[in-house]
């Protein structure tokens, strides 16, 4: 290039068959642009590209990347063919939406359709809404040689049964549909702790600043603000893999981004130029990660300017990433940024980043994993009309405490982190009920200490604001001699004592199963098959409570269900109610 430099410009084309050859992709990109008047060097590039991208070491999705990068430049159908012929020799997931975009040309359609074709049925995992409407179009389109042929492999792969939904766009090109400003700081503890009112006013707040500072423009989304305001999407996402193609744009003050997993900070996009922050360590690591890896196992990124794309696993706390087809991240655990003693959430949205500078995001896909059924009502208890509370996974029906409260793999486990071991808050229902029937299941800990509050207001000392019906691990040493009948458990704390005659307690570690009726009045409390608690409310107080205290919490004909906390450890499942 140095010599062409100083030769006289009619001797200049002698040089670009010796720069071609040597050239990297992202060299012969710079010589299009410099040079898109030249239509003949030009088609001399891109050849020399293909060949150069072809035959190189680099991975699938790096190759569909400079694929699609030089396509920019393509000025006749012939070099447009022989892109996406190249494209369809790949296994990115991403080149299927790439040649479909070449569909409606009478020119390209062959060569996408058949681009698209070998990708998709050479790999069985790409399936979803979207790729099943493509192939079914594509057999009604393909024509040549190979058409019986294409057409048998396209009805093989339509007949195959999934057992979900497969990939879907979270991004359709055009709006940002499916996208939601963020709430506060992004802290979905706040989120939990607001009203349905104010939760409401607060997202309408958000998504008028997401307006402001996110547009869907050029087939992306582009952040365009000069804030932190992340993108979220509309659904919350649990177990999933994602496709996601980003670029920084050049000349921004702050080359950094990354993309929430779960309403969590993050994984790192950034500007590897930036050492001053450690960037050099390059993107796809999980940054905010404090306890486990934060960093990636190697540096992929593109240029600044240019396009690259992750593939994002998420199964229960573990992530993995693979940034420009090369791997980053393996199975790493992601800590919980906003409450670092527990486990991530279980569920929640996924965020795009940006801080204050440009950035593009495009070709959003993500497959959900199917759900594992932690919780299941029995036909009888279908029958009956019960309902789950807890489904195994989320606290959706549940208020209050769930920092304290954690979702671990089908059961809540009480642990107290916020307090340091002392009172950690309660967990209610979201809805109220005035008569019926709660089952549930518990393990405990030794000395445990916790209890089920009934039609409570959820504020105040369940005990006495509501009801409370103990949960004790009443025969431990540390509550003898001095304990009262009235507090051991499945007692109706204060007001009915329980029947202890008979020890029907499980072992400590082990599960226990009881049920609370309620109608009226009438209370009946049943411990693993055995009735420990029967009685009338009225009755029983009727010359005043047992434990001598007012229970204004007796007039209560309605109330939230909730599990109170004295910071003891203990285990809860299979949470099911029946109003009556």
């Amino acid at each position: 290039m140095a010599r062409k430099s100083i030769v006289p410009a009619s001797q200049e084309y002698l040089y670009w068959p010796m720069v071609l050859k040597v050239a990297s992709p992202s060299q012969i990109l710079a010589i299009c642009e410099a040079n898109a008047d030249n239509g003949e060097l030009v088609g001399s590039a891109i050849s020399a590209y293909l060949k150069t991208v072809y035959e190189g070491t680099f991975a699938d999705a790096q190759k569909l990347l400079w694929y699609r990068a030089i396509m920019d430049y393509a000025q006749t159908d012939a070099q447009k063919v022989a892109i996406l012929q190249k494209v369809g020799t790949t296994s990115a997931f991403q080149g299927i939406f790439f040649a479909a975009e070449y569909l409606d040309d009478p020119a390209t359609q062959q060569a996408a359709a058949i681009a698209l074709r070998r990708i998709v049925i050479s790999n069985p995992s790409y399936y979803g809404p979207e790729i099943t409407a493509l192939m079914q179009r594509i057999r009604t389109i393909s024509t040549g040689r190979d058409f019986i042929y294409d057409q048998q492999l396209i009805d093989t792969y339509l007949e195959k049964a999934h057992d979900d939904e497969g990939y879907v766009s979270l991004f359709d090109g055009e709006t940002l549909a499916g996208w939601q400003g963020m709430v506060g700081d992004g802290n979905p503890y706040y989120r939990y702790g607001l009203s349905a009112e104010k939760l409401a006013r607060e997202q309408s707040e958000a998504n008028l600043r997401m307006a402001a500072n996110w547009v869907a423009r050029d087939g992306e989304i582009q952040y365009v603000g000069t804030g932190f305001d992340n993108l979220c999407s509309a659904k919350k996402y649990a177990d999933f893999e994602m496709y996601v193609d980003w670029k920084i744009y050049p000349g921004q003050p702050d080359g950094d981004a990354g993309i929430y997993l779960r309403s969590s900070p993050q994984v790192q996009i950034w500007d590897t130029a930036r050492t001053w922050v450690g960037a050099e360590v390059g993107s796809g690591g999980l940054y905010n990660n404090q306890l486990t890896e934060s960093k990636p196992l190697m540096v992929a990124d593109n240029p600044v300017g240019e396009w690259n794309t992750f593939y994002i696993k998420m199964v229960g706390e573990r992530v993995t990433v693979w940034l420009n087809g090369q791997l980053v991240t393996d199975q790493i655990v992601m800590e919980n940024y906003w409450d670092r003693s527990q486990p991530i959430l279980p569920e929640e949205f996924i965020e795009l980043q940006a801080h204050g500078s440009k950035i593009g995001y495009r070709n959003i896909h993500i497959h959900e994993f199917p759900t594992p059924v932690y919780a299941e009502l029995s036909d009888e208890e279908k029958a009956e009309g019960f309902e789950l509370l807890f489904d195994g996974r989320t606290l959706e029906k549940w208020q209050g405490n769930k920092v304290d409260y954690n979702v671990v793999a089908g059961e809540i486990a009480v642990e107290s982190r916020s307090r340091g071991g002392s009172w950690i808050g309660d967990l209610y229902t979201v809805e109220e009920f005035a008569d019926f029937v709660f089952r549930f299941e518990f393990k405990l800990t030794k000395g445990a200490n916790n209890g089920v509050g009934v039609r409570a207001p959820g504020t105040g000392d369940a005990a006495y604001e509501g009801c409370e019906v103990q949960i004790l691990d009443h025969f431990d040493d540390i509550y003898q001699p001095w304990l009262k009948d009235y507090q051991y458990h499945g007692s109706v704390y204060g007001i009915i004592p329980a029947d202890w005659s008979e020890d029907v307690f499980r072992p400590v570690g082990e599960w226990n199963s009881e049920e609370i009726y309620m109608k009226g009045s009438y209370v009946r409390v049943t411990l693993n098959g055995k009735v420990i608690t029967e009685g009338d409310l009225k009755e029983a107080s009727k010359d005043g409570t047992i434990d001598g205290k007012e229970h204004p919490g007796l007039a209560r004909t309605s109330g939230h269900i909730g599990f109170l906390g004295h910071g003891d450890n203990l285990w809860l499942r299979n949470i099911r109610v029946k109003r009556l």
